[in-house]
């Protein structure tokens, strides 16, 4: 069984970029964490202002290392958190 998190983020208009950019910066270092099985972003093809992230992890301790991780401090939190105009998110564990 494993841990999934799904994420709904909104950019504040204009912010749209910059969002995506910090985006882009948390893939590779996400996808090398130990315990870290998918970590997918994507964005509406209609909507330039929605993101939504798949996120799957070995168990929750796996993904409170993620949430706790230098590179998520300092572009999820820091970074996109600010530009961001809603922010859901959803847990699952797989069957």
């Amino acid at each position: 069984m494993a841990f999934v998190l799904t994420v709904r983020w909104v950019a504040k208009d204009g912010e749209e970029a910059r969002v995506e950019r910090a985006l882009r910066q948390l893939v590779e270092p996400s996808r090398a964490e130990p315990g870290c099985r998918e970590y997918r972003p994507s964005r509406d093809p209609e909507d330039p202002r929605v993101f939504f992230i798949y996120e799957e992890y070995d168990d929750m301790a796996a993904y409170e290392a993620h949430g706790a991780s230098e590179h998520f401090e300092r572009w999820g939190a820091g970074e996109a958190f600010p530009l961001l105009a809603s922010r859901e998110r959803a847990f699952y564990e797989t069957l």
